[in-house]
């Protein structure tokens, strides 16, 4: 038996390199270096092949929610499975599809009454931008086909998405496929810029940076169909904050330039931000907000936009008149995925998720005052239970390390032989865990990436 087992772990570890192409990795490099292949989970925690373990750091990139191996969620998908795993909602309907539908539109912003699902993040976003163009379409305002984002965003990797998008290094080389769309400033980038990062994310430097967003709409609003942004921190460029009121100033713009406002809650949804969706913090009501991730507890594939009755209904018409959206996956509403989905939202009351996540957050941002005093720490950024430690080879001049020197990756090498994984956003170490972490495991997993960071040269 051992033998045998010994001959699977090596066959796994060889198949992985040879057959398995990974998302956003460099091949070159993981088929060098010894990577973890994971067995199972339980809690916070999870197991590799060979029986390590590991705090998940990342909550298996931004979605465990309440934990691996949860018993709730393991015998709502039991259930279901017993069922009916899939049918097309092309059509027709399901069950869980439709509880869930009604689950979700409780406890979203008022405004947001219908839904309609997908896999993921990327394609939840695709569909809000789709919504967005066709419903000025079919309100006869053919005109309205541009759209406001944000420098440094990420809304996902399919075309639609990443043409809203704006990370250089994730985007640039799609350029030629993309459509044209209006770019605004960071607002941390460029309130940091402006007044400095004590003051960056004052309610004073969002009057400031307001201004010149105003001007552009105000002289371009005839044209532009929505402005996207994620909902109050740009994750994927590094955890990058909005100034206080930001959000809320975008809501009132698009508001009287007739704008619909589109949110990305994608990683910010389900307590990430103490809050069940970011939204909340400034009482700001989308027209279209995206969700994924958090949606099941981080069990399965599944994503949702939501959006207001002014918006579906300019959708309703006879058959013949084509205004249907035209938009549809072949598991969209799954059933398996829907029924992990509302046993999720089940746990969040049961367990009061969000009450026990608020001294976690605290002690999160007490505990990121100490990487200040390290000498290759540029910037430490948090928001709700999102942290970002910025990474540099000189803290005065703030120079980053060269690009090909991995350093966030050397960090992460050191945590992993400490039994912490995580993923960083380049030179960014990321702490995002499962909101159930407790303030010991938290705790040892803020020692261990200090450490990691120390023992850089």
């Amino acid at each position: 038996m051992k033998v045998d087992k010994m001959l699977k772990k090596d066959y796994l570890k060889n198949w992985d390199k040879e057959y398995f192409w990974h998302p956003f990795t460099q091949m070159k490099v993981y088929r060098e270096e010894e990577n973890i292949i994971i067995e199972r989970g339980e809690g916070v925690y999870i197991y590799d092949i060979d029986g390590n373990r590991y705090i998940d750091g990342v909550a298996s990139l931004w979605c465990n929610v309440h934990g691996h191996n949860h018993p709730k969620l393991n015998r709502a998908l039991e259930s279901q499975l017993k069922k009916i795993a899939h049918f097309t909602t092309l059509g027709a309907s399901n069950v869980p599809a439709t509880v869930f539908a009604k689950n979700l539109v409780d406890i979203t912003p008022p405004k947001l009454t219908k839904v309609f699902y997908s896999e993921d993040g990327s394609e939840a976003m695709e569909i809000a931008i789709k919504i967005a163009y066709h419903y000025w379409h079919n309100r006869g305002e053919k005109q309205k086909t541009k759209f406001v984002t944000l420098s440094e965003a990420y809304h996902g990797d399919t075309i639609g998405s990443v043409s809203v998008g704006g990370i250089n290094i994730f985007h640039e080389k799609y350029r030629p496929l993309l459509f044209d769309v209006y770019k605004m400033p960071s607002p941390y980038l460029e309130a940091v810029k402006k007044v400095g990062r004590e003051k960056a994310l004052e309610y004073g430097t969002t009057k400031m940076l307001i201004e010149e967003v105003e001007d552009f709409i105000f002289r371009n609003h005839q044209e532009i169909a929505g402005f996207v942004l994620e909902a109050g921190v740009q994750g994927a460029a590094g955890i990058l904050p909005f100034p206080k009121g930001y959000l809320k100033e975008i809501r009132r713009i698009c508001d009287e330039y007739n704008i619909l406002m589109i949110v990305d809650e994608v990683a910010t949804g389900f307590g990430r931000t103490g809050y069940m969706f970011a939204c909340e913090k400034e009482g700001v009501e989308p027209d279209i907000m995206a969700l994924g991730k958090g949606i099941t507890g981080g069990y399965l594939p599944l994503a949702a936009t939501l959006v207001t009755d002014e918006i579906f209904d300019q959708f309703l018409g006879e058959f013949g008149e084509a205004k249907h959206f035209y938009h549809g996956h072949t598991y969209t509403g799954n059933p398996l995925a829907c029924s992990v989905a509302v046993a999720n939202l089940e746990v969040f009351e049961e367990e009061q998720t969000l009450k026990k996540l608020q001294p976690k957050i605290k002690l999160l941002e007490e505990r990121l005052k100490e990487f200040w005093d390290l000498k290759h720490v540029g910037d430490v950024r948090q928001y709700g239970f999102m942290a970002g430690i910025e990474l540099v080879k000189d803290k005065k001049t703030k120079e980053p390390f060269p690009y090909g020197e991995r350093t966030g990756f050397k960090v992460a090498n050191y945590m992993i032989k400490k039994g912490v994984w995580v993923r960083p956003l380049g030179d960014v170490m990321v702490i995002m865990p499962p909101l159930v972490i407790s303030e010991d495991e938290l705790n040892y997993l803020i020692d261990v990436m200090k450490e990691g960071i120390q023992n850089l040269k």
